[in-house]
């Protein structure tokens, strides 16, 4: 599965210490992510991540790119409930991640329950409907 994470700059650490704690689960997918939220979890785990582009810079389309066609499984996408710099993006995300039946999760307890999920195959109906049959596009 195709797994995007990004995170607000208050809670790239949250999403470090969440990668870590999952980093088995983790490992056995392919990751894209945002490129300091990326960087920093690659470091702090050794997970491959693709880095896209900063979130100034477009990461944040880049990721919304690739949900409209269907080539993310799942978006982990921490951010701090009173940061409004990120409510547009955070709004783009969920509307493209809506439309198109990808899980999504904005804090710690939503992402552990998909994680799990993933972990127990509970979301491998995403290869079904993605139509490159769930071969690994990123």
């Amino acid at each position: 599965m195709n797994i995007a994470l990004m995170s607000d700059e208050n809670r790239q650490e949250l999403m470090v210490q969440f990668c870590i704690a999952y980093c088995g689960i983790l490992s056995k997918h392919v990751l894209c992510a945002t490129h300091t939220t990326g960087r920093m979890v690659a470091e702090a785990t050794g997970l491959d991540v693709q880095l896209l582009l900063t979130h100034d810079h477009g990461g944040c389309q880049q990721i919304g790119a690739r949900i409209a066609y269907n080539e993310i499984d799942m978006v982990l996408f921490f951010t701090s409930p009173k940061n409004e710099r990120y409510e547009d993006d955070l709004n783009y995300i969920r509307h493209l991640c809506d439309d198109n039946n990808i899980p999504y999760a904005t804090n710690l307890g939503t992402a552990e329950m998909l994680i799990q999920g993933l972990a127990r195959g509970d979301l491998e109906w995403r290869s079904i409907v993605r139509p490159d049959n769930g071969k690994k596009i990123l």
